[in-house]
């Protein structure tokens, strides 16, 4: 045989080992990308993929930034708005007004009463040497009446009253601060009671349907027609006005809303598959509820969340403004808007508190068009 044909039978060996050799890298080196690939997809968590979508979307997250950095600041009022120096130091002794309450005679005065740190006789002891004094940014409480005050009250906006007082010469800027604050913690305690009730009540119906969900419906349409302001006008009657009585009578139809969305998610998963498959596996309906039909219902209790808190703090404002919500003596922006329309001449009373009231609403709005697009499943993350 020649030398060509010797080498044949290696060439058509050697070629098809080379070619299975290509082809084998290749799949490799394409399986390892493909599965790379999925493997940073699947290792983001729903609850991530959600706050990736939020986070897209920039009118929402800064509104949010915003809204948390608002309620920080006034969730430390104390430290920042307030009549009494954080720290003092007189004759060689560190006080501390803010926490303990002094006498003036601790400073040199002649009564036992507590002591005006807005006197100038006080400011005088601790301008003297070795005494000092650090006072917060906003030298007023919410309630502080200056008896030293140069101008009649309302005052304008001022160096000393930045946002002038109002018609009792209480600091503005203290009374929005604090009426911030109150506004908020009632938005999110009425937020709460509601959503739970609701949940609660939509639920029930959703999940047994039937007779139960027709008992439900007749009751809420029943509760639902009673006349909620009149019940509040009969009460504030009798009882005396706090934020304790207007959390129970609001939370006692704030909870209406919700409960129909919940109900129809209910009624939707109740017949879903894996549901079905639970109950074949002998879960209980209250796991049943709990660990599977609940989670896959959460989509308009969080969208609703934002604009709950909202409509809670608009009745909150809108009570007071009417007299009926909480006590005069507490910091509230609806009594600030009642004072700016008995002193329409001191337009920096309506002026702040409508543009305080405003940007909240707008804050929680632009949250809540936020999260609805996060919760969009036919939107891409």
């Amino acid at each position: 045989m020649s030398e060509k044909e010797i080498n044949l039978p290696s060439t058509i060996i050697d070629e098809p080992a080379l070619t299975m050799q290509s082809i084998s890298s290749s799949t490799v080196t394409s399986a390892d990308s493909a599965s790379t690939l999925p493997t940073s997809v699947a290792s983001i968590s729903p609850g991530r993929r959600l706050w990736l979508r939020f986070k897209k979307n920039k009118r929402g997250y800064w509104s949010l930034i915003i809204l948390c950095v608002l309620i920080g600041i006034s969730l430390m009022a104390e430290l920042v708005s307030n009549d009494k120096p954080l720290v003092a130091r007189y004759n060689g002794e560190l006080v501390f007004p803010i926490f303990h309450t002094y006498s003036e005679k601790k400073f040199g005065g002649d009564f036992a009463s507590q002591a005006d740190y807005l006197d100038p006789f006080i400011r005088e002891q601790f301008q003297k040497d070795g005494n000092w004094a650090i006072y917060p940014l906003n030298h007023y409480y919410y309630d502080t009446l200056n008896y030293f005050a140069a101008a009649p009250n309302p005052a304008p906006p001022s160096a000393e009253n930045w946002l002038g007082t109002d018609d009792r010469g209480r600091d503005v800027v203290a009374r929005l601060l604090y009426g911030f604050r109150v506004s908020i913690l009632f938005g999110l305690a009425l937020t709460v009671t509601g959503v739970l009730l609701g949940l609660l009540a939509g639920a029930i119906q959703g999940y047994f349907a039937g007779k139960t969900d027709l008992f439900f419906q007749r009751f809420m349409e029943i509760w639902g027609s009673m006349p909620e302001l009149y019940l509040l006008i009969i009460f504030a009657s009798i009882f005396q006005p706090s934020i304790g009585l207007l959390l129970v009578l609001l939370s006692l139809f704030g909870w209406l809303g919700l409960s129909d969305y919940v109900r129809a998610d209910f009624l939707r998963n109740r017949n879903l598959e894996y549901v079905q498959a639970a109950r074949a596996l002998g879960l209980s309906n209250r796991q049943i509820i709990w660990r599977h039909v609940l989670p896959n219902s959460l989509t308009p209790v969080v969208t609703f969340l934002p604009f709950r808190m909202s409509g809670a703090i608009l009745a909150l404002t809108s009570l007071d403004f009417l007299g009926l919500g909480v006590p005069s003596t507490t910091a509230s922006l609806g009594e600030l808007l009642a004072q700016g329309k008995n002193n329409l001449d001191a337009w920096w009373i309506a002026l702040s508190t409508f543009v305080v009231l405003t940007v909240t609403l707008l804050l929680l709005t632009n949250i809540g068009d936020a999260l609805r697009n996060a919760l969009d499943v036919r939107r891409r993350a």
